[in-house]
Formats: C-alpha cells, structure tokens, sequence
C-alpha cells in the first residue's frame, strides 16, 4: 500500500508564538477550509444523489471512522433525528473501538481491517443501505475494510477523505476529496481536516434531509419538541404559517403534536 506523506505544519518554533499570533494563525488556517470544500462540491452532489435515491428505497446512511473522524459521524447522525424528526436508526454512526471509543481513545482499533463490516452486519446492513468512510489521512484500515466488503456485498460507498489519491478513497465508489493542505500542528488532523469534515456531513445530511420532505419553506417542521427552547420554535413556526396568535399557536401543537401537523392541518387551501 502506497503510504500518505504527512505535510510539516507552515508554521514552527510554535511554543514561542505569543497567544494572539497563535490564534491568529489558527484562524488564517482555518479560513482556507471552506474554499477546499468548495472545489469539492461536485463530488459531494453525485454521493447525496445516490443517497437520496437509495433512502427513499427504505436504505439507511451509516458513517464509519475512528478517532475524531468516528465521531464526528456519531455527531452528524445523533443530530439528525432531533432535527428532522427521523427514527434513530435512519443515520447511523459506528467508530472503531465502539461506543466507548466516543469518550476515550482505544488502542489500535482503527488498524483492524476486518471489525467495521463485522459492525455493520450487527445492523442487518443490506442492499438499500449507504456506507460512507470517514478519514482524514485516507489510510484507516477500519474504514478501508468496511467500505471494501460493502462493495463486495453490492452496497454503494462513498468518502470523506483530506488527502488526494488515498487507499480510503479508492475503495469507495462515490469518493468526497477535500485537501486541506498541513495542519497548523502537524498531523493533527482534528483542525482543518476536521472542520472540513464537520462542513461536508452537515451539508450531506441537511440536503438528504431537505429533499427527503423534512423541510418546509426554510423550518424544521419535524424537529422533536424535546425542551422548551424547541417547544418555543415550533409555537413561533406555525404562528408564522398560519398567521395566528400565540395562544392558538400553542394549542395548535398540543393538539397535533408536531409543528408540520400543526400546519398541515389548519393551512387554508
């Protein structure tokens, strides 16, 4: 296997950096992110695309990784049910080494190659299903397997990778490349390759979700009413729609309670 240089960081002697000059590089890092994941727009359509057709066939989305690209999956699919009202099990995330693994790191879980298709059978994963890989390098050998037996079994795969031409990224079918060039410090890939990672999920899960109908106008419609703060949301959502007041906005959704059959049923036609 061909092995991914790591690129030295820009800058050096960083301990001596005054605390200013330390953010201020960080951020001039960071700014270079979004412009990285501009270019890779197009390969992000084609990978949502296939995802929108394969869940509207009853498939899931599962995210596999390790370390800090395993969680930021979990983060993307955790977040997705109390946003769009989706069953826990639509998006799902694993990470090398297990649920335990989100907290703590666990020792060279990420180099078995064969563990991430032994967890996703544990889903009954099957044909409707999509596998996307998480990892920054483009070299994890939990995500290599994963998505490797994925493409034997028939199921389409994608990635989200930080290197060009990497073993992640040829083992997936719809490939997602965002070089972000070196980290500020060197190989620490939960900065920028981070970031670009956190920007690419939340644009792959808000736009499957958006075209999926869990959207209407520009509001979360099927959010979960689980604290006040969203209780307060969704009253102002279908005072908003309906054109009503508060008083009837609240006893709209403790009647139906969700905002999208609030509105639904007393929008005048």
């Amino acid at each position: 296997m061909k092995r991914i240089t790591e690129s030295d960081s820009s800058y050096d002697n960083l301990e001596n950096m005054e605390t200013g000059e330390i953010l201020s590089s960080i951020n001039k890092e960071d700014q270079t992110v979004p412009l990285a994941v501009a270019k890779a727009i197009p390969a992000i359509e084609k990978l949502v695309d296939v995802i929108i057709n394969k869940m509207k066939a009853g498939g899931r989305l599962f995210y596999i990784g390790a370390g800090t690209s395993g969680r930021l999956g979990i983060l993307d699919a955790s977040e997705c049910p109390p946003t769009f009202g989706v069953d826990h099990n639509t998006v799902i995330g694993l990470i090398a080494g297990g649920d335990k693994a989100i907290r703590k790191a666990v020792e060279f879980a990420e180099d078995n190659k064969t563990q991430a298709w032994k967890d996703l059978l544990s889903y009954n994963i099957g044909k409707n299903d999509v596998v996307v890989g998480i990892a920054a390098s483009g070299t994890t050998p939990y995500v290599i397997g994963g998505l490797e037996e994925a493409n034997r079994n028939g199921l389409e795969t994608g990635c989200i990778v930080c290197n060009e031409g990497s073993p992640v990224a040829r083992s997936a079918r719809h490939p997602v490349e965002v070089v972000v060039g070196p980290e500020f410090v060197t190989g620490s890939t939960r900065m920028k390759a981070g970031t670009a990672q956190k920007l690419v999920l939340n644009m792959i899960s808000t736009s499957v979700m958006i075209k999926l109908g869990r959207v209407k106008g520009n509001k979360m419609v099927d959010m979960q009413l689980s604290n006040t703060k969203l209780v307060d949301r969704g009253i102002r959502m279908i005072m908003n729609a309906l054109k009503t007041d508060q008083e009837t906005a609240e006893k709209l959704l403790k009647e139906f309670g969700s905002v999208r059959k609030a509105i639904d049923g007393n929008q005048k036609v």
